[in-house]
């Protein structure tokens, strides 16, 4: 009677097992919709950005698990580059844009070869600057985020999802603070 109960817990755990195993192969098989794969939070530098001052401001991408997209800088030049593009209102002007590094990581659809890849949560940055002419108030600045979302059997299509970033424009000489460290400091590009 032991032996049978053994036997009985042995085929359950197997059939566990397996069926956890189908459910991995179900979701490869199935991949997510590629605007889906993202989740973007933004963050600007100042709690307010006087006239004639930079600052920065940031996308947060946290990707789906089981899931990564090509760095800006992709290994192969047919794979689609992660990209950031900000459609700057008057006033605003782009000093730079900042990607950090990818990780180089194998696929099963790559053997031979590492891709540079982002995966987890990465965060992205553009160094702007308020001109002495920029409108005293609220301002958007809406953002395209555009990236190609792979997991470990296929990429989807490459993908373009609109952010925007809120800050508040103060007037020259305003007194402005630093706010969110946590996303603007060095170690803070990737997680």
């Amino acid at each position: 009677m032991k032996l049978r109960k053994q036997f009985h817990c042995f085929f359950a755990v197997c059939a566990l097992l397996i069926s956890s195993g189908a459910i991995a192969t179900a979701q490869d098989a199935a991949p997510m919709k590629p605007a889906d794969v993202v989740k973007t939070h933004t963050f600007v530098s100042l709690d307010r950005v006087p006239r004639g001052k930079e600052f920065q401001a940031a996308v947060v991408v946290d990707i789906a698990e089981n899931y990564h997209m090509n760095s800006h800088k992709p290994a192969e030049s047919y794979l689609i580059p992660t990209t950031l593009t900000p459609q700057l209102p008057a006033g605003i002007r782009l000093v730079d844009t900042m990607y950090p590094k990818g990780h180089l990581k194998k696929f099963p659809f790559s053997p031979d070869k590492a891709l540079d890849v982002y995966s987890g949560s990465v965060t992205l940055r553009l160094k702007l600057a308020a001109e002495d002419s920029t409108p005293i108030g609220k301002t958007m600045i809406p953002i395209v985020l555009r990236y190609q979302a792979c997991n470990n059997s296929a990429c989807l299509p490459p993908v373009k999802v609109p952010v925007t970033v809120e800050l508040q424009i103060a007037a020259t000489g305003a007194i402005s603070h630093l706010v969110h460290p946590e996303v603007f400091s060095a170690a803070a590009t990737q997680k």
